[in-house]
C-alpha cells in the first residue's frame, strides 16, 4: 500500500468512524449469530497473494460488524462501562501510526515523560496523597497482580530480616479480600504463588462491604498460626453492587500489623473526581497502592488502568530486570517503565488520555460522571415506586442492583430467580438496551449499570419501559 493509498483508505475509514459514532444507538446492541457464524463466513486458509483493501474493508463491514456486541450503544447498560471518545480515538490513530515499544525512556523519551505527567494529572483529579506515584498498566487484573507481587517481596522481605531467610521458606504468607472482591483476586493470588489455600475471603455486612472486624480477627488467627499476613484487598465499588469497603477501618488494622494494602477501585475510582464523592474514598492515603480504569468511566479507550503506589523501591525490587542490551547512559537519571510492571514492551498509552483530559478538561469529566449518577438515582427511584420491583444494594455511583418482586412469589426464592431471569432475557431480547445479572445474598439480582458516554435520560427511561412492559408480556406466556 502507497502512502497515497493509505491516505484514501484512511479517509474512507474515518468517515466509517463517525458515521458509526453517529448512529450506533440504530444497531441491535448483541448480535443475532450463533458459535461458529463468523468463521464459517471466512475462508479457513491464508490468502497466497494479498487481496484488494476494498474487499478486505467489506468484509468487515459485511461480516465482522454484523457480529459484533456494541459497547458504545447508548442502552448499554451491562457490566460496567467500557467508554471511548472520539479524541481518544484519534489518538489511539496516532498510537498505531508511531508504533513506538515504550519500554524505556530511550526508546521513546516523550512516551515516558508523557506517562509521568498524566498520571500526575490524574493523582490530582483525584486528590489522591502527594505520596502516590502513578504507572500505567493495561488492565485492574494485572495491576492487582502487580500489588500481591509486591507485597510478596516486601513480606519475605521484611521477615527474612526478622526470622532469617531459612525460617521465611516455611512460612506461609496469607491475602485477604471480601466475599465480594474481583475475580481477579483469587486468580492473582494463585498467579503469584500464594496458593488459594492461604486467600481468606472476609465475610460482608448488609450493605456488601467487607466487615473490618471479621478481618482483624482472620489476621490475627493467621498470626497465631504461624502464618504472616502479606497483603489486603479492599474495593471501592465492586463488581456486583458497587459495595464501598471501609477503607479507614481497613488502613488502620494493615498498619497495625505491616501489611500492605491495596485497593480496587476499577470502576469506581473516576468518582474521585467528584469533590462530592470524595468522602467515600476516606481512608485512602493509608493504601499502599490503588488503582482504576480510565477505560472504564473515563472516556478513554480499553485498554488503560492507572495503578498508583507508594513505595516505588519495593515496586523495582519486585519487577526490575536490566539485562546488558537494555542498559543505556540515561539509566540513572530517567525513568524506564518496563521496571514497573510485568511486561516488558509497552504501548504508548498515555496519549490517549493526555487527548481525553485536555479535550474534555476536568470539569468536562466531572459533567458526565454528575449525569451519569444522576440517572442512576432517578432510576432508583422509579424502582423503588414500581410495587412488583425493590432494589437490592446501596447505588452511589452509576449501578443499581434491584429485583423483580410480586407479591403472588413472596417467600419462594426459587420463583423469583427465576422469574427475574426470565425477566432479563425478554428485555435484552428487544436488541434495543442490555442489562446483566449477579447474585447477591443468594438471589438472582438484574444490574443496570449507567456510564456510557452518549447514554441520556431518553436511553434509560426507555429501558425502564421496556422493563416494565415486559412483566405482563413474561405472564402472558406464563
Amino acid at each position: 500500500m502507497t502512502p497515497e493509498e493509505f491516505r484514501a483508505h484512511a479517509h474512507e475509514l474515518v468517515d466509517w468512524m463517525a458515521e458509526y459514532l453517529t448512529h450506533v444507538g440504530e444497531r441491535q446492541i448483541v448480535p443475532s449469530v450463533a458459535p461458529g457464524d463468523v468463521r464459517r463466513a471466512l475462508s479457513a486458509a491464508p490468502p497466497e497473494r494479498g487481496e484488494a483493501f476494498d474487499r478486505i474493508a467489506a468484509d468487515f463491514e459485511e461480516i465482522i460488524v454484523p457480529a459484533m456486541t456494541h459497547w458504545n450503544h447508548p442502552g448499554w447498560f451491562a457490566y460496567f462501562p467500557a467508554n471511548s471518545s472520539p479524541p481518544s480515538i484519534l489518538a489511539e490513530m496516532l498510537t498505531a501510526t508511531l508504533g513506538a515499544q515504550c519500554m524505556s525512556w530511550q526508546t521513546s523519551p516523550a512516551a515516558t515523560e508523557l506517562e509521568q505527567l498524566v498520571m500526575e494529572w490524574l493523582r490530582q483529579m483525584l486528590a489522591l496523597p502527594d505520596g502516590f506515584t502513578g504507572v500505567i498498566q493495561d488492565t485492574s487484573s494485572t495491576a492487582t497482580l502487580v500489588a500481591l507481587l509486591t507485597a510478596r517481596e516486601r513480606a519475605t522481605a521484611y521477615a527474612a530480616g526478622e526470622r532469617g531467610l531459612a525460617a521465611v521458606s516455611q512460612q506461609p504468607l496469607t491475602i485477604y479480600a471480601s466475599a465480594e472482591a474481583h475475580s481477579s483476586v483469587p486468580k492473582g493470588v494463585k498467579l503469584a504463588g500464594f496458593g488459594l489455600e492461604q486467600l481468606r475471603s472476609i465475610a460482608v455486612d448488609s450493605a456488601f462491604a467487607m466487615r473490618p472486624d471479621l478481618l482483624e480477627a482472620a489476621i490475627e488467627a493467621d498470626i497465631a498460626a504461624g502464618r504472616k499476613p502479606a497483603c489486603v484487598v479492599a474495593t471501592v465499588g465492586t463488581t456486583s453492587s458497587t459495595a464501598i469497603d471501609p477503607l479507614r477501618a481497613i488502613g488502620e488494622i494493615c498498619r497495625r500489623h505491616g501489611i500492605w494494602l491495596h485497593v480496587d477501585a476499577s470502576y469506581a475510582g473516576s468518582a474521585a473526581v467528584l469533590p462530592e464523592c470524595r468522602y467515600l474514598f476516606d481512608g485512602v492515603e493509608l493504601a499502599d497502592s490503588f488503582v482504576f480504569n480510565p477505560h472504564k468511566w473515563m472516556l478513554t479507550n480499553f485498554d488503560c488502568s492507572a495503578y498508583f503506589v507508594c513505595d516505588v523501591d519495593a515496586l523495582l525490587r519486585t519487577f526490575q530486570a536490566t539485562p546488558e542490551y537494555l542498559r543505556t547512559a540515561r539509566d540513572g537519571d530517567v525513568v524506564n517503565f518496563r521496571d514497573w510492571g510485568i511486561q516488558l514492551g509497552r504501548r504508548f498509552r498515555a496519549l490517549k488520555l493526555w487527548f481525553v483530559i485536555r479535550s474534555y478538561g476536568v470539569d468536562g469529566v466531572r459533567q458526565m460522571l454528575r449525569r451519569h449518577i444522576a440517572l442512576a438515582a432517578e432510576f432508583r427511584t422509579w424502582v423503588e415506586a414500581a410495587a412488583d420491583f425493590t432494589v437490592a444494594a446501596p447505588s452511589p455511583f452509576g449501578l443499581v442492583c434491584f429485583r423483580y418482586a410480586p407479591v403472588s412469589l413472596a417467600g419462594d426464592g426459587a420463583a423469583l430467580d427465576a422469574a427475574n431471569r426470565a425477566l432479563l432475557a425478554r428485555v435484552n431480547a428487544h436488541g434495543s438496551v442490555f442489562l446483566t445479572h449477579t447474585v447477591l445474598g443468594g438471589r438472582y439480582t438484574l444490574r443496570m449499570a449507567i456510564g456510557q458516554w452518549q447514554t441520556a435520560r431518553e436511553h434509560v427511561e426507555a429501558a425502564w419501559t421496556l422493563i416494565q412492559n415486559a412483566v405482563p408480556a413474561m405472564a402472558a406466556t406464563t
